[in-house]
């Protein structure tokens, strides 16, 4: 449970949890192990858990062809390598929808915690302390997303202007 707790402290989305708070979120969680190139979700699958990185890299993979067709392009592009301490499948603690991305170990023995959706708001249910600095990092870390992903969808304005005739 120890090794739980210090890979919880660097995670984002669990910033300023006192040590009770983190010892309970560890007491729900589950290890999973993967190897290398394997695939942890895919895209549009459907789960209701948070994977927080023990050990290794992960790879946050797009499917491009779901927005417009690519001829001879990849089926899916790598947008992101994410590593020990940060989370992913925050979304699912929100909405429950389909996952937007396919999340791939990059790495063999990559150790992943688990967080069951449920487990965690029967946590900030009977602890409104937790769930509130749960859900405020959550907003966040989901604020700086949103920001990067218009920040580069401008960059592809710039990039591909359309001109208005």
């Amino acid at each position: 449970m120890t090794r739980y707790i210090t890979v919880l402290k660097q995670a984002d989305i669990f910033y300023g949890l006192t040590p009770t708070q983190l010892e309970l979120i560890a007491g729900i969680c589950q290890e999973k192990t993967y190897a290398a190139g394997e695939i942890i979700l895919p895209e549009g699958s459907s789960s209701d858990e948070l994977y927080v990185i023990m050990k290794g890299d992960v790879e946050i993979l797009v499917n491009p062809d779901l927005v417009s067709h690519h001829p001879g392009k990849p089926s899916s592009v790598s947008v992101a390598c994410l590593g020990r301490g940060q989370s992913f499948g925050e979304i699912a603690l929100v909405d429950r929808g389909l996952r937007s991305a396919t999340v791939r170990s990059a790495q063999n023995n990559t150790m992943l915690l688990v967080i069951p959706r449920d487990k965690l708001l029967q946590l900030c249910e009977t602890f409104p302390q937790l769930g509130y600095r749960l859900m405020f990092n959550l907003a966040a870390d989901l604020a700086l997303k949103a920001r990067m992903v218009d920040l580069r969808t401008r960059e592809g304005l710039v990039d591909h202007p359309h001109t208005n005739k």
